[in-house]
């Protein structure tokens, strides 16, 4: 055996002894060697391919950072589409749910569920290719996503190179990036000595990190990857049933998250979600809910989808957490489409996860409802990512409170206010010589499902408006340079950036375009819809009302 031949053989070794390792701490969770005898082991590797870079190969264990900081991401096409989950929020909507499911397959049988905990964090595809990772995306608007490969490479518990001699040509795993609890303590302890802003809760720690320009960024935020599902799967033989598969996924080295079982019928699903309910608290990850699926992949194929969610999956959220604070004032806030919403401004306090200051009230019908008034100590739930609600006054410490009225006119243009749904919608008639709404609306066109103009932030949004150098979304096409140099925090290099990005929205899909319009109740869906039927501006623009209710999902009101 030649020299190049022992080195090359020797290197071979000692990758498959760390990826056997590997695979035993975070997919087996039974590690036989210390961490200090790994270090050992990497440290060979890393000084042999440094001394030999012919033999560096993409999947070798010491390839997990190091790549070139990206200056954007590019943007990914998935092949099937990543769909949400419909969610149910108690009993009675699961047990609607699982009726339906009944029904559609027509038995009286009880169904068989996959049984997993909900993590809350931030949904990706990797793509593996004869066993090699070639791509990793984030699920973005569920048809196309963002390029994280180079991201995803640096966390640990993703194998580059999966395990065995029989591999799918082509493999698509879904699964959930997450921060464990512990880590995300240390992360906001060292931006707190640092006197940096912290994150508010491990999932938004864990999508600002997968949104790293550069992997050395995210390699020190000890990402964490669990599998839920498959998207494409080019293979002889995969089982058939959900649970089988994730278990197969672990053989083949993807770590999965504890607690997947399976549940005979609807009680069964029930003590599931209460067994779960009870470990929340315990576990090292977060977590709002369990995910009960259809276990027998040929009834989901049965059972389909709707536009945005599967019909053989719900996601059975947890209770949200609630705290109680004093409501301290009312500010009625204008919205995009002139709709006011009273604001709860409150005393500080800490609910799920968050420290929370302002809550929703919804409307003057949910206030009356509620009776809810200023002064009063009331309850504050925060669910997930849902904006934090007032749900309720606690009467019994009611003391010098007073009655929230509405304002006579728009609090910001002084317009008429129009009283629309039988009291329950108050709205402002200024349209766009309202400057809330005119903000609202460029801030609208401007995100990243509509336009998506990198750089044209709320603030800045808020300083054109103001400034009277940008009166509709038209003028964002017309700013001259020197007024946006004039503006607060804006230097040279991000003037000529947004420009750039203003420059480069002029090339749209038609869908993300009539979107960004902001057309009430033209939502994501219903502009897909729309261009996909219809093809073209022109056409859209001359449809009659017949025309557009002959359209899936669109109604009398919509059209």
């Amino acid at each position: 055996m030649t020299n190049q031949s022992k080195i090359a053989k020797q290197i071979a070794d000692l990758r498959e002894i760390l990826n056997e390792h590997n695979y035993r701490y975070y997919v087996a969770d039974a590690p036989t060697i210390p961490d200090s005898e790994y270090d050992r082991v990497l440290r060979q590797l890393q000084d042999l391919e440094h001394k030999h870079p012919e033999f560096i190969t993409p999947d070798s264990p010491t390839q997990r950072v190091g790549a070139t900081p990206l200056t954007a991401f590019t943007q990914i096409k998935h092949e099937m589409p990543m769909l949400s989950l419909d969610n149910a929020f108690d009993l009675a909507e699961f047990s609607a749910f699982y009726n339906r499911v009944q029904d559609r397959l027509h038995t009286t049988a009880e169904i068989e569920f996959a049984c997993e905990p909900k993590l809350d964090g931030v949904a990706v595809s990797l793509l593996y290719e004869n066993g090699l990772l070639t791509r990793a995306a984030t699920r973005g608007d569920g048809s196309v996503g963002e390029d994280i490969t180079q991201n995803v490479r640096t966390i640990a518990t993703v194998p580059l190179k999966l395990r065995s001699n029989q591999l799918p040509k082509r493999l698509e795993v879904r699964g959930e990036v997450y921060i464990p609890k512990a880590d995300f303590s240390k992360l906001n302890q060292q931006a707190m000595n640092n006197q940096q802003k912290t994150f508010a809760n491990p999932r938004n720690a864990a999508a600002g990190s997968l949104r790293q320009l550069d992997a050395n960024i995210t390699a020190t935020r000890h990402l964490a990857f669990f599998s839920h599902g498959l998207g494409t799967i080019e293979a002889k033989v995969f089982p058939q049933r959900h649970t089988l598969q994730l278990e197969h996924l672990k053989l083949l080295g993807l770590p999965i998250a504890p607690y997947l079982e399976t549940a005979l019928g609807m009680q069964a699903c029930e003590a599931y979600y209460q067994k779960m309910l009870q470990l929340r608290d315990s576990l090292n990850f977060e977590l709002d809910g369990v995910v009960f699926k259809v276990n027998d992949i040929n009834l989901q194929q049965q059972l389909g989808f709707v536009a945005r969610a599967p019909r053989f999956a719900i996601a059975y959220k947890f209770p949200a957490h609630e705290e109680m604070t004093r409501l301290n004032s009312v500010e009625f806030q204008v919205g995009r489409t002139g709709i006011l919403t009273p604001v709860a401004r409150l005393e500080p306090v800490f609910v799920g996860g968050v420290t929370v200051s302002n809550a929703t009230l919804h409307n003057m019908s949910e206030i009356n409802r509620k009776d809810v008034r200023i002064g009063d100590y009331v309850i504050v739930r925060r669910a997930g990512d849902v904006i934090p609600e007032v749900v309720a006054p606690i009467k019994a410490k009611r003391k010098n409170v007073k009655q929230i009225k509405l304002p006579q006119q728009c609090p910001v243009c002084r317009s008429e206010l129009i009283i629309e749904d039988a009291g329950i919608a108050v709205r402002c008639s200024g349209g766009l010589f309202c400057s809330a709404q005119r903000k609202q609306a460029i801030k609208h066109f401007a995100s990243r499902k509509a336009m998506d103009i990198e750089g044209l932030g709320d603030k800045l949004v808020e300083q054109l408006v103001d400034s009277e150098y940008v009166h509709d979304i038209a003028d964002l096409y017309h700013l001259p340079r020197e007024q946006l140099m004039s503006m607060e925090r804006m230097g040279e290099k991000s003037v000529d950036n947004l420009l750039q990005a203003v420059e480069k929205s002029k090339t749209t899909t038609l869908a993300r375009f009539l979107f960004a319009l902001g057309i009430r109740e033209v939502g994501e869906t219903t502009a897909k819809t729309l261009a996909n039927q219809l093809r073209d501006l022109t056409t859209i623009e001359t449809a009659d009302v017949e025309t557009l209710q002959s359209l899936p999902d669109i109604g009398p009101i919509v059209a």
